[in-house]
């Protein structure tokens, strides 16, 4: 077997391996929702928002301050992110604070994080 660049230049298929993984993907919707789901990550300052979620609950006037924005352009990253489910909001008076929706996207943003500062 000759192997170029990553490429398998071979003529054997492993079809019971191919047949057990295809039967375990998903479906293409499912795909997109997934992608759309990492896709909010690419841009830094919703991580830079997830950043200080993860570490408290924070109002927009907090969150501005913290990274020297507009409270507007901070709700407008905020709304973003609450309708893609990664953070939720809780009013207390006329303060809305703002936290991570669950563990499942602290574990997610955590883990992104650790393994940038893995060593290789």
């Amino acid at each position: 077997m000759k192997r170029t660049a990553g490429f398998c230049d071979c003529d054997v298929l492993h079809e019971s391996t191919v047949s057990v993984v295809k039967n375990t993907m998903p479906s293409d919707e499912d795909v997109a929702d997934v992608s759309d789901f990492f896709r909010i990550f690419a841009d830094s300052t919703r991580v830079k928002i997830l950043w200080g979620l993860d570490k408290s609950e924070l109002c927009v006037c907090d969150i501005a301050v913290l990274l020297g924005m507009t409270k507007s352009a901070v709700s407008h990253q905020l709304r973003v992110l609450k309708d893609a489910g990664l953070v939720k909001n809780r009013r207390e008076g006329k303060v809305v604070f703002y936290s991570l929706a669950d563990n499942h996207i602290k574990d997610i943003f955590e883990k992104a994080v650790e393994h940038l500062y893995e060593e290789a």
